[in-house]
């Protein structure tokens, strides 16, 4: 028996192994198994990105300066009293419309009617002795010629006249000053326009320009807007300007949603402001129905020239990155790559490109957040170039306000405030 245990104990141990390694076999073709059912399906690549695309076109575009003014009047003229006294009568009603020569109010006159009088009895005074000088001299004269006199009592009473003489101018000009006083007494308008709110009241002691005045007149109509731009757009103006063209100007509210009036560009400053870097323009509008109102601030569109025949995109289609201005580019093969462009004006709905596109080439407008050169698309909406389409920006220019474009600034669009 002894010799017989040795061998059934390796008989036994061979045969545990073999089912210890089937049993590890089993569990490995199991876990293959379960691994190729669940395992996921092997990509074959990123599917192509849904992108809207549109061509370029070639259409018009209008250079438009986008600025803020101020309304100013032709005339502020402050009414000042020329002389003193007391103010008897007022002629207007605060805010009325008065024309130039219109009587505003009155300083009591009496004390200037009464130096008029003295002045001319002054002046019966010395033409009376101006006579009698006049009268002795000719007798003077007659016995100078026979030298019944001196020479000297001769010349003496030749300089009686002259004095004479001189004080009759002085005395006429004395009551010439007394008439002007006069006249400074009774107010008018010296220009037409609009009256403010009454500055002083009758009853009231007034002195020679005392301040504030009778009362403050604006002119109404026609008024002008003043505004700067800067002087990077200086020369564009300049340049239409001294070619002789009249430069329209479009005056909207505070707001920028609605048209107040439209007007032409008569003046430029002779100087550049140093701290701001911009020029002073004025635009002068006819102002009929007042729309525009002294002071005001309102937003000036000043069209300064029309592009045409340029090659147009819409504005989200020109991206600002690392490559700096640019856009998607459709190719051929249906795939988009990095194209850097030129970008000229916009009108928020429309870019021009000044270079590196051409009119035809299809561009992405839309989808192209996760888009990388070389990337495949599928275009989801394209539009051909048509003339409706060329044809837009110069119409949505004039009616609505700019827009920004895509992620660029707008330092290189028609807004440049």
């Amino acid at each position: 028996m002894s010799a017989n245990t040795p061998r059934a104990t390796g008989h036994v141990r061979n045969k545990r192994g073999k089912w210890i390694a089937a049993a590890v076999i089993v569990a490995v073709i199991v876990l293959i198994v379960v691994h190729l059912f669940n395992a996921k399906p092997a990509k074959m690549g990123n599917p192509p990105q849904v992108v809207s695309a549109q061509a370029a076109t070639l259409g018009s575009m209008p250079v438009i300066l986008n600025e803020l003014g101020t309304v100013t009047p032709i005339a502020t003229v402050t009414v000042l009293p020329q002389l003193s006294g007391y103010l008897t009568e007022v002629g207007y009603q605060e805010g009325q419309d008065v024309k130039k020569g219109q009587f505003l109010a009155q300083i009591d006159p009496r004390q200037y009617e009464i130096n008029k009088q003295q002045a001319q009895a002054q002046l019966a005074k010395d033409q009376a002795s101006l006579d009698q000088a006049r009268a002795d001299l000719a007798r003077y004269t007659q016995l100078h010629q026979q030298k019944s006199i001196a020479e000297q009592t001769y010349a003496d009473q030749q300089f009686t006249v002259a004095q004479d003489a001189a004080a009759v101018q002085a005395d006429k000009a004395a009551i010439a000053q007394d008439e002007l006083d006069l006249v400074y007494c009774h107010i008018t308008a010296p220009v037409d326009g609009r009256v403010g709110l009454r500055l002083v009241d009758p009853g009231n002691y007034v002195t020679q320009s005392s301040s504030p005045g009778i009362v403050v007149i604006t002119s109404m109509k026609p008024t002008t807007v003043q505004f700067t731009v800067p002087q990077n757009s200086l020369s564009q103006v300049l340049e239409r300007v001294n070619a002789g063209a009249k430069l329209p100007v479009t005056a909207y509210n505070s707001d920028n949603t609605k048209q107040i009036a439209t007007g032409t560009l008569y003046a430029i400053s002779n100087q550049m402001a140093t701290s701001t870097g911009t020029v002073t323009l004025r635009a002068t509008f006819p102002n009929d129905d007042e729309a525009l109102y002294p002071n005001e601030f309102v937003n000036v569109r000043l069209l300064v020239n029309t592009l045409q025949n340029a090659v147009l995109v819409p504005t989200p289609a020109v991206q600002t990155g690392a490559p700096g201005d640019y856009v998607y580019l459709v190719n051929a093969d249906d795939t988009v790559s990095v194209h850097k462009v030129t970008p000229g004006p916009s009108d928020g709905k429309n870019t021009v490109i000044l270079a590196g596109l051409s009119a035809g080439q299809t561009v992405v407008t839309d989808g192209m957040d996760r888009l990388s050169d070389g990337a495949k698309i599928k275009i989801a909406h394209a539009m051909p170039a048509t003339a409706s389409s060329a044809s837009a920006p110069a119409s949505s220019s004039s009616s609505s306000a700019p827009h920004k474009r895509g992620k660029r600034s707008s330092g290189a669009s028609t807004s440049q405030s």
